[in-house]
């Protein structure tokens, strides 16, 4: 076997596996807490960055905040995901059909990860990148998009 072949072989091993233990831990849509995960990382890394190097105004103090704010993103995400699947099964139980219910968590996913994106953008256009209008404004337009949709329920209280 080459070394290519094993390479190829240990790569896609890795991967299932991620895959198979993500599946059964969150379920078919796993990937989107794993971009998440990801864009969590990628968005405390990229504000550390242009907090050291580019503003000169690193602090331990505001990494730890930043830190637990990402913490408590994922304790609402759980919050939220916690609620759709308790009143889907309650409704089941009575006989009411609250299936809709299972969006609470994905919108709420959904959400935040419009905001880390947003937060990178923010982050890499501080350090000078050039990021293209059209991904900061598309990002804006599925925020307002999603909130448009959250909101819809509360018009005319």
């Amino acid at each position: 076997m080459t070394k290519l072949t094993e390479f190829h072989n240990t790569t896609n091993l890795i991967y299932g596996t991620i895959a198979t233990v993500g599946a059964a831990l969150l379920g078919r849509y796993w990937f989107l807490f794993l971009g998440f995960l990801v864009a969590n990382i990628i968005d405390y890394t990229t504000g550390f960055i242009k907090a050291k190097y580019y503003l000169k105004n690193e602090s331990s103090a505001v990494g730890a905040k930043g830190i637990f704010k990402k913490v408590w993103y994922w304790v609402v995400i759980c919050i939220a995901f916690f609620v759709s699947i308790v009143f889907k099964d309650m409704g089941n139980m009575v006989g009411i059909d609250l299936g809709f219910v299972v969006l609470f968590g994905y919108f709420t996913l959904a959400t935040y990860l419009i905001n880390e994106l947003r937060s990178i953008l923010e982050n890499v256009v501080a350090m000078g990148a050039n990021v293209p209008t059209f991904l900061i404004k598309g990002l804006d337009i599925v925020n307002k998009k999603v909130e448009d949709i959250t909101n819809s329920g509360t018009e005319g209280e």
